[in-house]
């Protein structure tokens, strides 16, 4: 049953910095934004070909659109990583240039950027708009300017706590629309409440991947020949401390704590993947639903994550860090114009999307976003929007940790503890695609931390150069140790 379900998907996204106004297309197209909640991209075949996740209906996107290679959220002010991502996302806005979070979350007063999100720039627009995602760490503001809303936290396994009733949301809103005979274009914003942790997946899917949702703080749960192997750049400890004290997503998540040895961090990886097929499986459901609805051709559907996540990658176990596991997510579009089967790195942010979704549709970017549209990558007009790209971890002591990356090159910065902590990486990811360490004792010379090589040295400086131009870019409130106020 769960290989059966037919699926296709289809996306597109957006850029602008000022205001535009693009050619409407005859028939407005509609949009399936679709958003899981932590999921990093190598959990995925398509960007790592040794995942044992099956997703057939993800697949079946791969091979109908477009699947870029770097996507990635600008990063987090706080320890919640998924609340910055979204209100970036529905902004359009970069992350030093949103209102405070706690200020979203009070929600007491409209802010002015409320009436230019996603869900009210496209009601303007004539669109229909719908929501369905989790509740908490997010936009309350621009969420209820989706004319249906249905939200609710569900990360159970069973059909009324798990993803598939987000899906049953999509699958009533759909019916309606067939029913009525609305003719109006729609914009969907598919959300999901998994494969963040607690992680409890179906009892069909977690006995696929070997794991039991483990409670018992006196002992590690089994190891099972069916659960995922650890990933290449596994290590039973970070090699040094990441500078959040006490933080949650690192020692209090049930079933992990502060464990990082391989049954507990299989068996975690069996979660996940139990999870996150039960999200392909609703997602089959809803492209099934459009198809036979004959809207699948004129729809774009966008399918990635608020951040990606560690689980045991580098001795970690959540999104409190840059790495590539967790600074990428995973993102892939199928919709009209876009030539199936196709890669491209394209470079972009996920607050690109409000602009792109909008230059696709022919609607009028709000003035006040500040991110791209990368519509000329998804027609293949280019293969990136820019070369350089920045991300902040500033969550726990402060300033935290800060990356740039341009080409095949990568700067990751740490300063935190007072002071206590002080450590620079510098990584070639043609040769080193998995951040190797000295930990992961890899023979490749170019397989492992480069910031002490003498044949690098004015690669690093480079590189430092650049971070510190992106952080005054991006009016990043902070420098790091070694860091002057200027640009030298």
């Amino acid at each position: 049953m769960i290989k059966s379900l037919q699926c296709f998907f289809f996306a597109g996204l957006v850029l602008a910095s000022c205001q535009q106004q693009h050619e409407k297309p005859e028939q407005p197209p509609n949009f399936l934004f679709v958003l899981v909640d932590d999921q990093s991209p190598f959990d995925l075949k398509t960007y790592d070909s040794n995942s044992i996740l099956e997703t057939p209906n993800i697949d079946r996107l791969v091979a109908s659109g477009m699947v870029i290679e770097s996507a990635r959220h600008m990063g987090s002010m706080n320890g919640a990583v998924c609340t910055p991502s979204r209100h970036m996302i529905m902004t359009g806005r970069t992350l030093w240039h949103l209102p405070p979070s706690a200020e979203f979350q009070k929600n007491t007063d409209p802010h002015p950027f409320d009436a230019q999100t996603i869900g009210a720039v496209f009601n303007r627009a004539g669109y229909k708009t719908m929501r369905t995602c989790k509740k908490g760490n997010s936009y309350p503001g621009a969420n209820k300017k989706f004319t249906v809303v249905r939200d609710a936290s569900k990360r159970e396994g069973s059909v009324e706590e798990g993803s598939a009733w987000h899906a049953k949301q999509v699958l009533d809103y759909l019916n309606d629309r067939e029913s009525q005979q609305e003719k109006a274009p729609f914009f969907i914003y598919f959300g999901f409440s998994h494969p963040h942790d607690p992680r409890n997946g179906t009892p069909e899917l977690l006995a696929k991947y070997g794991a039991v949702n483990h409670t018992d703080t006196t002992s590690l749960p089994p190891l099972n020949p069916r659960q995922p192997p650890l990933q290449e750049n596994y290590l039973a400890t970070h090699p040094f401390f990441h500078g959040h004290p006490q933080l949650r997503d690192e020692e209090r998540v049930s079933g992990v704590w502060k464990r990082r040895d391989e049954q507990t961090v299989r068996n975690e990886l069996g979660r996940e993947y139990a999870c996150s097929e039960n999200i392909d499986i609703q997602l089959g459901k809803v492209m099934k639903k459009l198809e036979d609805m004959g809207e699948l051709d004129n729809t774009y559907v966008i399918y990635t994550s608020d951040h990606g996540i560690a689980i045991g990658r580098h001795g970690l176990m959540g999104k409190q860090n840059l790495y590539e596991h967790t600074w990428r997510v995973p993102f892939i579009v199928r919709g009209p114009g876009i030539a199936a089967g196709q890669r491209a790195e394209g470079n972009i942010y996920l607050l690109d999307i409000l602009p792109t979704v909008c230059e696709l549709a022919g609607i009028e970017i709000p003035e006040t976003v500040q991110g791209s549209s990368f519509k000329s990558v998804l027609t293949g007009e280019k293969n990136t929007i820019r070369e350089v790209q920045y991300g902040v971890y500033c969550g726990g002591t402060k300033p935290g940790i800060r990356t740039v990356r341009k080409g095949n090159w990568k700067l990751i910065k740490y300063d935190m503890m007072d002071g206590e902590v002080q450590e620079t990486q510098l990584f070639n990811l043609a040769e080193n695609p998995q951040e190797y360490l000295a930990e992961h004792q890899r023979s490749h010379a170019l397989q492992t931390n480069l910031v002490h090589d003498p044949n690098y040295a004015e690669k690093l400086k480079e590189m430092e150069r650049l971070l510190l131009e992106q952080m005054i870019t991006n009016n990043d409130p902070y420098r790091l140790w070694d860091q002057t106020t200027d640009i030298p």
